[in-house]
């Protein structure tokens, strides 16, 4: 289930055309299991972390490790502006529950507020987004790896399923006719 999603593309598309144009690796476009949920590690990774242009360091770790690079700038996006006060406010809590900290009580959405508290959020804010850099990502990455097998496990059953149908289809006996031979004579025996 999950793969069908991603494996909907024809050999000679625009993709292909596109990847010869520009000499681009495969693995950056391509969909399998591996590559889909490396994306998805590496875009959750840099999408945790409170920064701007996220997405070049995406771009920036394509000479290190092959994954979709789609997938992954696609991940980057779940913190947008409207997601990332949350983000980060959760962030700075686990920081600070990590750390064994009290916190900051009274906190503003203004940045003079912010220039004021810099020191005091830093550290905390950091320390809860390497928490869910690495191990939501992780979890994640895992999670899509698990989900992607049991799908082609399933599919392979059905699969299995079907020819085994279709097989026992073909060589099992069916006669043509719906009576049987004790009917025939039961109504020989009658006349």
């Amino acid at each position: 289930m999950i793969r069908k999603a991603f494996k909907k593309k024809s050999s000679g598309s625009k993709l292909d055309k596109f990847i010869e144009k520009y000499n681009l690796p495969r693995e950056y476009l391509s969909i399998n299991r591996k590559s889909v949920s490396r994306g998805v590690l590496v875009g959750l990774f840099w999408g945790f972390i409170p920064m701007p242009m996220q997405m070049l360091g995406v771009m920036a770790m394509t000479p290190f490790l092959r994954f979709n690079v789609p997938v992954a700038i696609s991940m980057v996006w779940l913190s947008n502006p409207f997601t990332m006060p949350p983000m980060y406010y959760m962030e700075y809590l686990t920081g600070n529950l990590l750390l064994g900290k009290e916190g900051i009580e009274d906190i503003e959405l203004t940045m003079e507020w912010f220039s004021e508290n810099w020191d005091a959020i830093v550290i905390p804010l950091y320390t809860g987004t390497a928490f869910y850099s690495i191990v939501v990502s992780s979890f994640v990455y895992f999670l899509i790896n698990r989900l992607w097998i049991a799908s082609v496990r399933k599919e392979k059953a059905e699969k299995e399923k079907k020819r085994r149908e279709h097989k026992n289809k073909l060589f099992s006996f069916e006669p043509s006719h719906t009576h049987s031979i004790q009917e025939d004579e039961s109504k020989s025996d009658e006349k």
